[in-house]
C-alpha cells in the first residue's frame, strides 16, 4: 500500500483529497504546514507528495529543496496565477503541477503515474545498490580485514550526509570506492560527479566547482549545483589550492555556494567524498592545508591498503573480478590463469596497485585470445621479474626503484608528454612532475627529454 502525503493549509482540501485516496486503498498522511510536511517526508518516506505552493510558514520551494534526499515524487498544487512559479518548481525537481480547483479524476490518473515512477525509482535504486555492493566486493576481497572495510563502506554509504575521506596510494581504487559509496547510498539515483583537484589552475577549478554568475550564454552552474541531491567526489583533495580551501569549507558548513562574480547564494544538498594519497595531518602541520577543513573532511576516514599489503585471497579475488569485468565482449578470451602466472602476480609488489593490475590483465587477455588459460608468457616483463629484457635474470629491487623505472618507461612511451603519461599512471600532472624531480629523471645522462617534457 503506497503512502501519499498531502501538504495543504486548507482543511477542506486535505479532507476531500484524503477521502478520495483512502477509498482507493492508499495510506494517506496530512500536513497543514511546510515544516510538518518536511518532517513527515523524512520520517515516513511517502512515495508521492501533493504539495501546495504557498503555505503559512515556508514555501513549497523550501519543502521541495529540503526533501531532495528522500526523493519522493512531488506534484505541486497551485492557483491559476502561480503557473510560472510551478514551472520553476518542476525545473528544480517537482514532477508536475495541478491548478486549483483540482479535478479528482484527473488527479487520480496523475497520482497513478507518479506512483509508477516512484516504483521505478525504487527498483533502479535497488539495482544501483547491487552494483555498488559488487563494486565494493571486487575492490576489497574476502579476508577478514577486507570484509571489515567493506562493512565500513556500507555504513558510510548509509550515513549519506557524512563527508567521506578515502586515503590510500595511487591506484588502490579510491574512485571505485567512491562510486560504491554513492551506489549503496539513498542518493544512488541522483547525480555523481568527480573532479581531480590537481589537474586545473585555481581559476579554472573555482569555476568548475562553484560556477560563474555571468557568461555570454548566461549563468554557468558548477559541479556543486550539478551534483545537487547526489554526490561530488573530489580526488587529490590535498592538491586543492589554498585560495579555494576556505570556499570549500563554507560550502560544506552552509550547504550553499556562491558563483564567481555573483552575490546570490544557491542552496545545495551534496554529499562530499574526498580522496588523497598524502597524510592530510602532515599537510596541516606543514601549513599546506587548512586545519579546520581537515577536521571537517576527516569525520570518518577510510584507509585503503595497497595490493602488496593485502592477503593472497584478496589479490586472487581482485584478479578474477577484474578478469570478469575485462572479458565482457571478448568471447574467445580465457577465464583462468595458470598457477604459475598467479604466483608471479602474487610476488610482484604492484606499485601502481589495482590500476596497474588491471592494465597488466587487459594486456594478458589480448595476448592470450583463443587460448584456454593466461600463462606466464602473457604477463608483462616487469611482473615476471625480468625487467625490459626477457633474457635477464630477476634483479632484486626496492619499491621506489620499481616505481622510478615504471615512470621512466611510461614517459618514454609517450615521448616525454607529461599529461598523457600522468593520465596512464593514474596520477595528477603535478604529482608526476614531483616524481620526476624526486627521482632526478631529468638530471641523468640521456634523460633530459623526460625532464623537459611538454608544458601544456
Amino acid at each position: 500500500m503506497a503512502k501519499i502525503l498531502i501538504v495543504d493549509d486548507e482543511p477542506d482540501i486535505r479532507s476531500a483529497l484524503g477521502r478520495y485516496f483512502e477509498r482507493s486503498g492508499h495510506d494517506v498522511l496530512f500536513a497543514a504546514t511546510g515544516e510538518e510536511g518536511v518532517s513527515l517526508v523524512q520520517r515516513e518516506r511517502p512515495a508521492v507528495v501533493l504539495l501546495d505552493l504557498f503555505l503559512p510558514d515556508i514555501s513549497g520551494f523550501d519543502v521541495l529543496d529540503r526533501t531532495q534526499e528522500q526523493r519522493p515524487v512531488i506534484i505541486m498544487i497551485t492557483g491559476h496565477g502561480d503557473i510560472p512559479a510551478a514551472v520553476h518548481a518542476m525545473q528544480n525537481g517537482a514532477e508536475g503541477f495541478l491548478t486549483k480547483p483540482v479535478e479528482l479524476a484527473h488527479l487520480g490518473a496523475v497520482v497513478d503515474r507518479a506512483l509508477e515512477k516512484a516504483q521505478l525509482r525504487e527498483l533502479s535504486r535497488a539495482a544501483d545498490m547491487r552494483i555498488g555492493r559488487a563494486s565494493a566486493d571486487m575492490l576489497l576481497g574476502s579476508s577478514a580485514p577486507m570484509r571489515e572495510l567493506s562493512e565500513q563502506i556500507e555504513l558510510l554509504a548509509r550515513s549519506e550526509r557524512t563527508v567521506a575521506l578515502l586515503v590510500g596510494e595511487h591506484g588502490v581504487g579510491k574512485a571505485r570506492a567512491a562510486r560504491a559509496i554513492h551506489a549503496l547510498s539513498p542518493r544512488a539515483s541522483r547525480p555523481f560527479h568527480e573532479i581531480d583537484c590537481g589537474l586545473r589552475p585555481v581559476e579554472v577549478l573555482d569555476v568548475d566547482l562553484f560556477g560563474v554568475d555571468q557568461t555570454e550564454a548566461g549563468p554557468l552552474p558548477g559541479l556543486f549545483e550539478a551534483a545537487n541531491g547526489g554526490t561530488l567526489f573530489l580526488d587529490e583533495i590535498s592538491d586543492l589550492p589554498a585560495a579555494l580551501q576556505p570556499t570549500l569549507l563554507r560550502a560544506l558548513e552552509a550547504r550553499r555556494v556562491r558563483r564567481t562574480g555573483g552575490t546570490r547564494e544557491v542552496p545545495v544538498d551534496v554529499r562530499l567524498i574526498a580522496a588523497t594519497v598524502r597524510d592530510l595531518a602532515t599537510e596541516v602541520t606543514e601549513q599546506r592545508f587548512r586545519e579546520d577543513l581537515y577536521y571537517r573532511l576527516g569525520v570518518m576516514p577510510l584507509h585503503l591498503p595497497p595490493l602488496r599489503a593485502r592477503a593472497p585471497e584478496d589479490l586472487r579475488d581482485t584478479v578474477y573480478a577484474l578478469l570478469n569485468e575485462l572479458r565482457r565482449g571478448l568471447s574467445d578470451a580465457p577465464r583462468e590463469l595458470t598457477e604459475e602466472a598467479m604466483e608471479m602476480i602474487s610476488r610482484y609488489p604492484w606499485p601502481g596497485n589495482v590500476r596497474e593490475l588491471r592494465n597488466v590483465l587487459e594486456r594478458a587477455l589480448m595476448l592470450s585470445k583463443g587460448e584456454s588459460v593466461i600463462g606466464v608468457t602473457h604477463l608483462a616483463a616487469e611482473v615476471r621479474g625480468i625487467g625490459d629484457d626477457a633474457s635477464l635474470p630477476h634483479v632484486s629491487r626496492t619499491l621506489a626503484e620499481v616505481e622510478q623505472g615504471h615512470i621512466e618507461r611510461t614517459l618514454r612511451a609517450h615521448a616525454a608528454n607529461r599529461t598523457r603519461a600522468a593520465k596512464e599512471l593514474g596520477i595528477s600532472r603535478a604529482t608526476l612532475i614531483k616524481k620526476i624531480r624526486e627521482y632526478g629523471l631529468g638530471e641523468r645522462p640521456g634523460a633530459a627529454a623526460i625532464g623537459r617534457g611538454e608544458e601544456t
